[in-house]
């Protein structure tokens, strides 16, 4: 069960009090609207903040006290969850009753991430130019990398098409242009609206009850809490280009087909749970659809896969084929579709849809990263289930559920990533 508190206007605790860890984890997000003008310097943001505060100045100093705190764990966090990008700490600790008698290692935690936010290493108003620099060089190599890999590449060109004017097209890090434009000045001086404009969102799972971690915070949330902004609701993707197919030649040896459908079923959808069981069957695993059919039954593709992004009502199918196989492939992969939403499924395809779902699901409790990684996005997103709702409602799931699913989903974009003639 989760406890929910409102420490302040606009800073959320969530509360999953659990006794079977000898480690707790707390995540400290802010919560913003994802905008192209500051999605760089959100997803930048964390690494530079954790590079050093005005009493450990640099992070030798931070790892030695944090070791020092019963070996604490800290790494940055930036998330998109649907129209909102998120930026903050995720921290690993020793559980409070394994520490020496007297010790909190929990309110050691809350301290540092006081610290962290409130008593940053700036000079002359602005972050430190070296740091900031050095981390711009990492977040610039994050973005290249994504765009070096060619699967990831055409998956991105597709949705930028696909999803223009909608949120759903910046990417989570900025673009490299947006990045080189950060100065030490500029990201110190967006720091401080995020600090005085952003609701916060904090997620701790550990044995402490709710009311001991929100009289932990207090003080943080004192500190930060000034005028947290109204976040505009989550909306399925608002579609504004029209439906379009299009490629790009590049030096691969294996054309990436990327194509993007439609769905009015989004995760505040009474059918959420079958279009989950939907994409399963589809294509989200070794016993779909796209996977026993486009690739292992025709051999018209070396992967076949699909994603189902809730939040938006999005679907994507992604494809690694021969470019002599193009049309075939496409054409067999809305046919697979067809028979979906005609109801041909047959009890082990459901079966083994459900299953997968069912099974990572239950998997979810066994670490705490992995309950703070599932709520901590759900109750932003604004998820309607909890964990044990959300099985029950799978568990429940019918092939003729799926099929309704199925039949609402409408191709959109198709974006072929093709080799150069030689």
């Amino acid at each position: 069960m989760i406890e929910t508190i409102e420490i302040l206007p606009g800073v959320m605790l969530r509360c999953c009090r659990d006794t079977r860890f000898k480690q707790g984890r707390l995540s400290f997000q802010f919560v913003r609207p994802m905008q192209k003008r500051e999605s760089a310097f959100n997803a930048l943001l964390p690494d530079v903040l954790l590079r050093g505060t005005q009493d450990h100045p640099s992070l030798r100093a931070i790892n030695q006290h944090l070791d020092a705190n019963y070996g604490v764990g800290m790494g940055a966090l930036v998330r998109r969850v649907g129209d909102y990008q998120t930026c903050g700490f995720g921290f690993s600790m020793l559980e409070d009753r394994f520490a020496l008698a007297g010790e909190s290692v929990l309110e050691g935690v809350l301290n540092f991430l006081e610290e962290l936010l409130t008593r940053p290493l700036v000079e002359n108003g602005a972050f430190l130019p070296a740091i900031v620099d050095s981390e711009k060089k990492n977040l610039i190599a994050d973005i290249e990398s994504e765009l070096n890999d060619k699967r990831s590449y055409a998956a991105v060109q597709m949705l930028r098409s696909m999803c223009a004017g909608d949120s759903f097209a910046l990417s989570l890090r900025g673009e490299k242009a947006d990045v080189e434009a950060i100065t030490a000045r500029s990201l110190y001086d967006h720091y401080q609206k995020v600090l005085r404009t952003s609701p916060v969102e904090l997620f701790f799972v550990g044995s402490a009850e709710a009311e001991q971690v929100a009289e932990y915070l207090m003080p943080l949330a004192q500190a930060i809490a000034a005028e947290p902004m109204a976040l505009p609701a989550q909306t399925a993707l608002k579609l504004t280009a029209e439906p379009r197919e299009f490629s790009e030649t590049m030096d691969v040896n294996q054309g990436k087909l990327s194509m993007g459908f439609t769905t009015p079923i989004t995760n505040q959808h009474p059918d959420f749970a079958a279009m989950q069981v939907f994409n399963a069957l589809y294509g989200a695993g070794m016993t779909s659809k796209l996977f026993m059919n486009v690739r292992e039954k025709l051999s018209l593709c070396y992967y076949a896969g699909s994603g189902y992004y809730g939040s938006k009502g999005i679907v994507t199918v992604s494809s690694g084929i021969d470019e002599r196989n193009y049309e075939t492939a496409k054409a067999e992969i809305l046919h697979q579709l067809a028979l979906t939403a005609a109801g041909e499924i047959t009890p082990a395809e459901l079966s083994a849809a459900k299953q997968g779902i069912i099974s990572g699901l239950r998997s979810v409790p066994d670490a705490p990263g992995a309950l703070e990684n599932f709520y901590g996005t759900a109750f932003i997103a604004g998820m309607r289930y909890d964990l044990p709702g959300y099985i029950e409602a799978v568990s429940a799931v019918t092939a003729a559920d799926v099929a309704r699913c199925a039949a609402s989903v409408r191709l959109h974009t198709v974006f072929f990533l093709k080799g150069e003639a030689k």
